[in-house]
């Protein structure tokens, strides 16, 4: 599933940018929401960007109860995910994934902004 945003002030030829999650993040989205107790109609999940990791950047991510003012909300489903736009920024075009292997558990962030990133997945240079 993916929803698109526009930037309404860009020109008409400006570049979508967009979110994609796939259907296995979005179950896991759903059921950590319940699990948390969480309103899907008012929380959801939160990605963001920090500074620290092997490659500079990290990515965060937590269920909130709802979104912050200017966040971006985007909605797949029922389930929602918020952006802060500093981190936006980092993630436009992002395909969040979720995977459970006997190696790994989690979920996967496959970001086209990324120049480098380490080998365990979780931090990035852009």
């Amino acid at each position: 599933m993916s929803i698109n945003i526009t930037n309404p002030t860009a020109e008409p030829a400006a570049p979508v940018r967009k979110l994609e999650v796939t259907d296995q993040a979005v179950a896991k989205i759903r059921q950590t929401l319940e699990k948390e107790g969480i309103s899907p109609t008012e929380g959801g999940l939160r990605l963001g960007v920090q500074g620290g990791g092997c490659s500079g950047l990290s990515y965060k991510s937590q269920f909130d109860t709802q979104p912050r003012e200017r966040d971006r909300v985007f909605q797949f489903g029922d389930d929602r995910i918020f952006v802060d736009p500093k981190s936006f920024s980092y993630l436009a075009g992002l395909t969040l994934d979720y995977q459970e292997t006997l190696m790994q558990q989690g979920f996967v962030f496959l970001n086209p902004n990324a120049q480098k990133s380490c080998g365990c997945g979780t931090s990035f240079t852009a």
